[in-house]
């Protein structure tokens, strides 16, 4: 038997748990998706659903996703944090159709069906009927109660200008999901400083969900994938470095501290994209200026399982958000914010410096297309693999970028949590 055949249980020449082979069908089988869907999004996690910056007044309202269902965060006229389901309780219409605003109330345009911010349901039209020659036509049984038919409403958990939501309520609380060492780094970022936003960017990206976890995970191809990266000494195999994971492997931050930049031989021996003399022609996209909250590290990339990306790359800082629609498929909305307390020139340097991020980012455009091409190979060869053995095959945190221990350490827990349905 040789290697190639280590890979999930489905396969019948699978020879025991091994986090380091994927097969290609993990990534194409709408049968496996909708599970996922199930088991990841819909039950037993917690999912990012937006920034309270983003509705700052009673009334304002933002749409989101949970999966591939659309939800609605909303400030109610109390002042709460709401997130309920974007389906109407009579015939399921999605009736908010804009992305953002300001509202008294949610109506649905099929038949005017009302809500209120938390959700409850306010009134029905002809719920009484209609009088007509003496006698009253239609209406709602005499048993139909509005408190019966609300929205569907998440459980809602807010940290430091955060929000969560989850369709389980019996899910666990988000401290204890997050775990200590992932808690660290989220309020390394969020802190209870009030955050504003900057801006957002919006991506279809033709490959599986999972990719874009993996790739966050994944410490080593910076520096060969992105040539702007290593040139300029951002994310480097030579720079200081941990990879962290919560206790069960699903969350991770990596951590890195920037190095000095040029050629160091043994780093870039064999990438062929390294342009040694390489020089910006807008020297503000390195006008880095190191701050307080920082703690040491100029960059940490921390990913919560499994919607969320929390990205803090020298001065720019954003939320990555994973929307699937499909198993090849799924939006990738980012989030640009700076801090309450920034100077102006803070803010241009955050925002300067996004520029290496989102669609068309000097950086982030080439894993975009990675994942595609990627994608590709899977739908063509789904009994094929994926190799994820740098670094060994243990899902143990490390000192070191060269390594796929986090990937590992996610499939691992892919594996608990799917079970015999893989």
């Amino acid at each position: 038997m040789d290697d190639a055949s280590r890979v999930f249980p489905r396969d019948p020449h699978w020879r025991g748990p091994d986090s380091s082979r994927v097969p290609f069908w993990a990534y194409t089988r709408d049968d496996l998706y909708r599970e996922e869907l199930e088991r990841f999004f819909y039950k037993g996690h917690w999912c990012y659903i937006g920034l309270e910056a983003e509705v700052p007044n009673p009334g304002d309202f933002r749409r989101s996703a949970v999966g591939e269902r659309s939800v609605i965060l909303v400030r109610d006229m109390d002042g709460a944090i709401n997130v309920v389901e974007n389906v109407c309780s009579h015939r399921g219409v999605r009736f908010c159709r804009e992305r953002h605003g300001n509202r008294k109330d949610f109506l649905c345009p099929y038949h005017q069906w009302n809500f209120d911010l938390k959700g409850n349901l306010q009134g029905v039209p002809f719920r009484r009927g209609v009088k007509q020659d003496g006698k009253v036509n239609g209406g709602m049984p005499s048993d139909f109660r509005v408190e019966d038919h609300g929205l569907t409403k998440l459980k809602v958990a807010v940290r430091n200008g955060v929000v969560f939501a989850s369709f389980d309520h019996d899910v666990e609380p988000l401290e204890d999901f997050l775990g200590p060492v992932i808690l660290r780094y989220f309020d390394r970022v969020f802190d209870g400083r009030g955050l504003k936003v900057l801006g957002y960017r919006r991506q279809r990206i033709p490959g599986n969900w999972k990719l874009m976890q993996e790739n966050i995970k994944d410490p080593y191809h910076p520096g060969l994938l992105h040539t702007w990266f290593s040139t300029f000494g951002l994310w480097r195999a030579d720079n200081r470095s941990e990879l962290k994971m919560d206790a069960r492997h699903r969350h991770a931050a990596m951590i890195s501290t920037r190095g000095t930049g040029g050629k160091v031989a043994e780093v870039v021996s064999g990438v062929d994209s390294f342009k040694e003399h390489m020089q910006l022609n807008d020297p503000r996209l390195l006008d880095i200026v190191p701050e307080p909250w920082w703690g040491g590290p100029t960059a940490v990339m921390t990913t919560i399982f499994p919607s969320l990306i929390i990205q803090q790359q020298v001065n720019s800082v954003s939320m990555r958000h994973i929307q699937p629609n499909g198993h090849g498929s799924f939006d990738f909305v980012w989030t640009h914010f700076a801090f309450d307390d920034d100077d102006e020139a803070m803010v241009q340097r955050r925002l300067i410096q996004a520029n290496l991020f989102g669609p068309a980012g000097f950086v982030s455009a080439d894993d975009g297309e990675v994942i595609e091409w990627s994608q590709e190979s899977f739908e063509q060869k789904p009994y094929h693999r994926t190799l994820l053995e740098m670094g060994g095959r243990d899902t143990e945190d490390a000192d070191h970028m060269v390594t796929e221990t986090l990937i590992r350490g996610m499939y691992a827990y892919w594996r608990e949590v799917m079970g015999e349905t893989a």
